[in-house]
């Protein structure tokens, strides 16, 4: 063979090819639009993969028309070796073969068979429950245990050491460190009655044999049943999460707006009360609003007057004694410090002490605060939250053991005939892990229908062809048995992870179904080449060989497409550590769906090709040959 005569080989194949694989990396990019489209966390978790993928692909589809057949006239020199010389290649070829001829001789078999398989998914898919996002094990637990208002710093302080040293008794616990209360900062405004405790565990490795995460989380909230505290199980990161994106500290809230903090507090525990005993509702408790304890000291004005004071002389010894008077600045090197004046600690922690801290009047000497104000303990709001201009109150709680759209679902259910009664001015909002949800499965329906216009209309300017354009589209479908399968065989909650993985197999399906026709048409030309394109000539018999030859001879490159895609994933099922529980339902419907649809196409998609070009050639006379090279 010449060189001239391999390079217009080179290059007749790389024709052939190339327009295909140009449109099949274009879909993949066009199939991964709705990934862009999301916000919020799901959006900063999947962007950077929708970005770099769609980077990859944008060279590979410049380079596999540019590059690649270069390359190939420099590599593939010497001695060429048909199919047939390929021991691996012949092997497929004879289990392949007789395979595809059942299918064709079965027809109503074959289609039957993949028909009932995908209404099959159908359920199943139905059955599956929903989440926001894959639980993400970040090896450290978060207790984040609420206690009343009221409680004083010396008992949240012995409370804080009691549970720090429970929790340290499990073997599995590492360290615990506890605080309660904040930081002298404006961002964190945790009140003393809210603990955080993060609990760091050991290696799996040292862990009692059988135990899981979640039971170290029951056991420990077994053992942490104290009166007055209700528990709250999370983890740091995505407890930092939810705060910062919702507002809500645990996975679902329930926001109750109104006018009024009584009415909001006895609205809230109604719906509490409501939600108790629904299965996966876990950590539920209300957030205080009211049960605060404030010092209420209230200036009798008559008294004053008695004594010649102004309310301006009590407030000034109320803010000096209790609340400190900032007296000088003092400046030790570089720092500056305040020089603040009060009252010591047992003289303002006592009603009755305070009661008898001393007032100077000019005619009468020293009296006592009570002659001149009236002292008392007053109830008031432990914390006023406000959202949206609407003082705001919350139910909270965590979802366990069950998904999370299927628990709110139940929840909503429950709360309806309430809802609908609520008083004017009133209502509620569900938020959370929930919020996020609801909105990301709004933006995936949206968008979802126009990716696949987007890929018919590649489909169609690969092919110019509808009708090849659409059955190269229903690949999508059967894709989605085997990811079905996959994702309800490992007790896989619905999830944007679980879509993204749906998202990234459409473009491989339709990849592999574009290769496919492109041989099958391939095969029509060369016998409309040898025996023209007329009825009389081309019989049912030369129908089906040329399809099963078009078929059979290009499976090997067929099936490398697909192997590409598999062999990649497939060690993701086996991978442990941070971050695997959420690739997972990535990978699941994409290995599940590729082997289906490699399935389908290999088996069905000759199958109805054969179908549509015997009925061209019984209704029309001719077969519509398909020029895919150009």
């Amino acid at each position: 063979m010449t060189t001239a005569e391999r390079i217009r080989i080179i290059e007749a194949s790389c024709k052939q090819v190339g327009r295909g694989v140009f449109f099949s990396t274009l879909i993949i990019v066009a199939s991964f639009l709705p990934v862009f489209m999301l916000e919020g966390q799901e959006g900063k978790l999947f962007g950077p993969l929708a970005w770099t993928k769609t980077f990859i692909l944008a060279i590979d589809a410049i380079l596999a028309v540019t590059l690649a057949p270069v390359l190939i006239s420099f590599f593939l020199k010497g001695k060429l070796s048909s199919d047939d010389r390929n021991p691996l290649n012949r092997f497929l070829e004879r289990v392949y073969r007789p395979i595809l001829n059942w299918c064709i001789t079965w027809r109503k078999t074959t289609i039957g068979i993949n028909i009932v398989a995908l209404l099959i998914s159908i359920p199943l898919l139905l059955s599956l429950g929903s989440e926001f996002m894959p639980p993400l094990d970040e090896g450290t637990i978060l207790f984040m245990p609420v206690t009343l208002p009221d409680v004083s710093n010396s008992e949240a302080k012995q409370l804080l050491q009691v549970q720090d040293r429970i929790i340290k008794s499990v073997p599995e616990v590492k360290n615990v460190l506890g605080k309660a209360g904040r930081a002298n900062t404006a961002t964190d405004n945790s009140p003393i009655s809210m603990v955080e405790t993060i609990i760091l565990l050991k290696p799996t490795s040292e862990w009692r044999r059988g135990i899981k995460k979640e039971d170290i989380i029951n056991e420990l909230n077994s053992k942490l049943q104290i009166p007055g505290v209700v528990n709250g199980w999370t983890q740091p990161i995505i407890n930092r999460i939810n705060m910062l994106s919702t507002g809500i500290r645990t996975d679902v809230g329930l926001k109750v707006y109104g006018q009024n903090l009584d009415t909001i507090y006895a609205l809230s525990n109604q719906m509490k009360q409501a939600l108790q005993g629904i299965n996966g509702v876990k950590d539920l408790y209300v957030d205080p609003i009211t049960g605060g304890k404030y010092l209420d000291i209230q200036v009798n004005k008559d008294a004053i007057g008695r004594y010649g004071l102004s309310v301006d002389d009590v407030n000034e010894v109320v803010e000096s004694a209790l609340g400190g008077m900032n007296l000088t600045p003092t400046i030790e090197g570089r720092r500056r410090f305040s020089v603040n004046l009060r009252l010591a600690q047992d003289y303002r922690s006592n009603l009755e002490e305070i009661r008898r801290t001393l007032v100077q009047t000019m005619s009468y000497g020293p009296v006592p605060l009570s002659s001149v104000a009236d002292i008392k303990i007053s109830d008031g709001p432990a914390m006023i939250q406000s959202e949206n201009a609407l003082l705001r109150g919350t139910v909270l709680f965590n979802v366990r053991e069950r998904d999370l759209g299927s628990t709110v679902k139940e929840a909503q259910d429950r709360l309806n005939t309430m809802v609908k009664s609520l008083p004017k001015g009133y209502f509620i909002e569900w938020s959370g892990q929930y919020e996020n949800l609801i909105r990301a499965e709004r933006t995936l329906k949206l968008i979802l229908p126009i990716v696949l216009i987007i890929i018919f209309g590649c489909l169609y300017f690969a092919f110019h062809s509808i009708r090849e354009a659409f059955f190269s589209l229903i690949s999508i479908p059967f894709a989605l048995i085997g990811g079905a399968y996959m994702v309800y065989f490992f007790g896989v909650h619905l999830s944007v992870a679980v879509a993204v993985g749906f998202i990234a197999l459409f473009g491989i399906a339709v990849e592999t179904g574009i290769v496919m026709v492109i041989y099958l048409n391939d095969a029509m030309q060369q016998l409309v080449a040898l025996k023209g394109d007329s009825k009389e000539t081309i019989t049912k018999e030369d129908l089906r060989t040329y399809v099963m030859n078009g078929a059979v001879k290009r499976l090997r490159p067929k099936l490398m497409t697909v192997c590409v895609a598999l062999f990649g994933l497939v060690p993701v099922l086996w991978a442990t550590g941070t971050g695997s529980d959420v690739m997972l339902p990535i990978v699941l419907p994409m290995i599940g769906g590729v082997l289906t649809s490699s399935t389908h196409i290999l088996l069905v998609t000759p199958l109805i090709f054969l179908m549509v070009k015997e009925y061209e050639l019984r209704k029309h006379g001719k077969l519509d040959v398909l020029d895919v090279k150009e």
